[in-house]
């Protein structure tokens, strides 16, 4: 297959895809192609972008591939888009979201101990969002739920893997400004938590008025 056919094909396929599209994606929509040939188109449309200084790039991104705008073209897009669409997400569910993210697979109990109040509202909200899944159940008693991230977390915050998480310093340079509450901040629980995750220590969960109401995994787990 020509390689200019394939570049074209897949510039076409990730510009129209709301998804980040992996190679294996890519080789069954293009059949005629060897995975070879994908591989170097890809590799050279990278560097094409790159050596024209384009406005779109091409970035790996929860195991896939898909377009995004280049930083330099930020202070324009901002004119462009005045309103801001990403929905803000509260300090406690940042908080609860850090948690889980960099200690992972880890039940309610658990968040509730690092976080020290109620994580139900936070958990829900997360969960609405796609931002975290049900993971498991942890082999205790009453069986409690485990949760982790999902590849929406991946996607939303573009990274590829879990491997790819900022160290708490460099969390403020990854969560943009418009989808924290103000007053809002994660470092300091990113770093409690790596620092709990190290040592095995957890700070026992204080009960606030949230804690009284009745919860809504307590439900799905009796």
């Amino acid at each position: 297959m020509d390689r200019t056919r394939i570049k074209q094909i897949i510039e076409a396929i990730l510009f129209v895809s709301e998804k980040p599209v992996t190679l294996h994606e890519l080789l069954k929509f293009m059949e005629e192609a060897e995975r070879s040939e994908i591989v170097d188109a890809i590799a050279e449309l990278k560097q094409e972008l790159e050596e024209r200084q384009r406005g779109l790039r091409i970035v790996e991104v929860a195991g896939g591939l898909r377009f995004t705008t280049h930083p330099d073209t930020s202070e324009w897009l901002k004119r462009v888009y005045k309103k801001r669409f990403a929905e803000r997400l509260s300090r406690a569910c940042l908080e609860t979201l850090a948690i889980i993210a960099y200690r992972q697979p880890l039940t309610r109990h658990d968040i509730e101990a690092v976080r020290g109040v109620s994580a139900d509202a936070a958990l829900g909200t997360l969960i609405e969002k796609r931002l975290i899944r049900i993971s498991g159940r942890k082999e205790t008693p009453g069986r409690p739920l485990l949760y982790g991230t999902s590849r929406e977390f991946l996607e939303y915050f573009g990274l590829d893997s879990l491997k790819d998480l900022p160290r708490p310093g460099e969390v403020k340079n990854l969560i943009p400004a418009n989808m924290v509450d103000a007053g809002a901040s994660t470092t300091g629980t990113m770093a409690e938590a790596e620092e709990n995750e190290d040592t095995g220590e957890t700070e026992p969960a204080q009960e606030t008025t949230e804690d009284a109401q009745p919860h809504a995994e307590s439900a799905q787990e009796n």
